[in-house]
């Protein structure tokens, strides 16, 4: 998480923490749910379900649970689907070829 960088458009340093997350149930952890929170990036991460078994069996004292937008979190199949397509490429999969992603891309793109 410490590594992420999100290119700026224009000239200057990129920024360095993006201004919302979506992530996957593996990053569904209390520490990183902080983690986030204290630097101000917003979360779409859906919950487990023992994390929400645990909640609802602690009642009251659980609080809230956290914030989920089912829209947002659904325009993350596109990346999904994309690398998926990426990977369909032989030569993607077995290994790392900055030009052959970037001809992949584009003859997926037409």
């Amino acid at each position: 998480m410490a590594a992420i960088r999100v290119p700026r458009l224009g000239p200057g340093r990129p920024r360095v923490w993006p201004g919302h997350l979506v992530a996957d149930k593996g990053y569904s952890t209390r520490a990183i749910r902080a983690w986030l929170r204290r630097r101000g990036i917003g979360a779409t991460i859906p919950e487990r379900a023992d994390q929400i078994r645990n909640r609802l069996r602690k009642g009251r004292r659980a609080g809230h649970p956290p914030v989920f937008d089912m829209h947002v979190y659904r325009l993350r199949n596109v990346v999904e689907c994309c690398f998926n397509r990426l990977k369909q490429w032989r030569g993607i999969a077995t290994r790392y070829c900055k030009a052959a992603v970037t001809l992949a891309a584009l003859l997926m793109w037409q």
